[in-house]
């Protein structure tokens, strides 16, 4: 089971991966980086995807279906298209509040996205917060 650094690491592994973080969504604040940062700095990155993992968790639009089996978050990740590239966002469930999320930038013209959503996905489920 990866922790925070070889999680980002494999994350960093996938086929047009740019920069990769593992973010508090209460907070804002980055709990690990690698690669680098759409703006050029990773805490301003973390700040600004956390306010949009926070409107996706927290809205009655995107949670009213319920939660998932077992209690989990209605909401599993996020995917937003730019012009030069792709932004993942994966919800991490944790034994505490999970309130922590992957974020993966990968280029538009060399990455995989679907490739990318099921690593996330793995990378997720196997990850250890200690």
């Amino acid at each position: 089971m990866p922790g925070i650094d070889e999680c980002l690491r494999e994350a960093m592994a996938l086929p047009g991966a740019r920069g990769a973080s593992l973010v508090d969504w209460t907070s804002g604040l980055a709990l690990g980086t690698a690669g680098d940062s759409p703006v050029g700095d990773h805490e301003t990155t973390a700040a600004e995807t956390a306010e949009l993992a926070r409107s996706a968790a927290e809205f009655d639009s995107f949670t009213a279906e319920g939660e998932g089996p077992g209690g989990e978050p209605p909401v599993e990740d996020l995917i937003l298209t730019t012009r030069a590239g792709y932004h993942v966002l994966r919800f991490v469930e944790t034994s505490f509040d999970s309130s922590v999320f992957l974020h993966l930038w990968l280029d538009r013209d060399s990455g995989n996205l679907a490739l990318a959503r099921l690593r996330l996905r793995d990378l997720a489920e196997r990850l250890v917060l200690g």
